[in-house]
């Protein structure tokens, strides 16, 4: 029930409605673009029965071009107010029609937090976008999103968010290797499917109605009507789907991009040229649509780096 209702995701890069509570001055979130999974073996470093060996599977390898800070949002009882940059090369990038820049941009951050920031608030946040023009993803446009701070007190975090206004933030700023992170990510689409596909139902016998691979029942004789909850065909795929816990195996920078680059490139992606990230299994999405990277909310955030041997297309 907690996935209904199943339709299409509107936007492809999704809002994330809930954020861990950290006392550490960071940022808590990033974003990259999908490349593909290959097959990569590492050395155990966690505590259970493999610790210590050498373990093979399926990672996943995500793009991360650096994210540019536009602005910060303060919010107040529902309501926001937007402290944007200076810089008119990032604004102009954002395509804002009017700039509406503070005039405090290039001095300490204590003095763009008297000078920007509002004189109550009870929550300030990032505000970023990512450039799909750095990666083969044939995007044009930025990608804006919202970023949450960590933090000892709200004045901590404001003058913490002033301070990156206009400054480009790296995955290695936000991400360690070694953490856990939980993925926010619009799953491939399948289009229409019939309920055995959508839900799992079991398939009929053949003389049940000559038909097999339909639903039994669609409820009971009252209330006269089919509920919502009665499995039938419909939309499949494409829905916000967010994984939680997945394990980042490696955080790899520009320079090193060619130590996980097949020849020829990744399959339906390219070469990678930027920062990128490895993670343990799979998450969703479909190659070259946008992920979404939290600190992990029920995990705790030790950081175990495990030894990578190689990585294999």
């Amino acid at each position: 029930m907690s996935f209904r209702p199943r339709k299409r995701a509107k936007p492809k890069i999704q809002r994330i409605n809930a954020w861990p509570d950290v006392s550490e001055k960071a940022v808590l979130g990033f974003a990259g673009y999908k490349v593909g999974m290959a097959t990569a073996a590492w050395t155990e470093e966690r505590p259970g029965p493999t610790k210590g060996m050498e373990v093979l599977g399926g990672v996943t390898v995500v793009e991360t071009p650096s994210l540019v800070v536009y602005g910060a949002r303060f919010y107040n009882n529902g309501y926001s107010k937007d402290v944007l940059t200076d810089d008119a090369d990032v604004i102009k990038r954002l395509g804002a029609k009017k700039a509406r820049a503070s005039s405090t941009a290039g001095k300490e951050s204590k003095e763009a937090k008297e000078g920007n920031a509002p004189e109550s608030f009870t929550d300030v946040k990032l505000l970023a976008f990512a450039q799909p023009t750095l990666t083969p993803t044939g995007k044009k446009h930025v990608e804006r999103m919202e970023l949450a701070l960590g933090g000892s007190s709200l004045e901590e975090k404001a003058s913490y968010a002033l301070s990156l206004l206009g400054k480009e933030l790296k995955v290695a700023d936000v991400l360690k290797p070694g953490m856990f992170v939980d993925v926010i990510a619009v799953t491939k689409g399948k289009g229409w499917q019939g309920p055995v596909k959508r839900f799992g139902v079991a398939k009929q016998r053949r003389k049940a109605t000559g038909k097999v691979r339909h639903v039994g029942t669609l409820g009971p004789f009252k209330p006269g009507y089919v509920q919502y909850t009665a499995p039938q065909a419909g939309q499949m795929g494409l829905h916000k789907r967010t994984e939680l816990n997945k394990w980042l195996l490696k955080v790899g920078k520009a320079e090193k991009a060619e130590s996980i680059n097949p020849a020829g490139g990744w399959p339906h992606y390219g070469l990678v040229k930027n920062d990128f990230v490895v993670i343990k299994g799979s998450i969703p999405g479909t190659i070259k649509r946008v992920v979404r990277f939290r600190w992990a909310m029920r995990k705790p955030t030790e950081v175990v780096e495990p030894k990578l041997s190689f990585i294999r297309v």
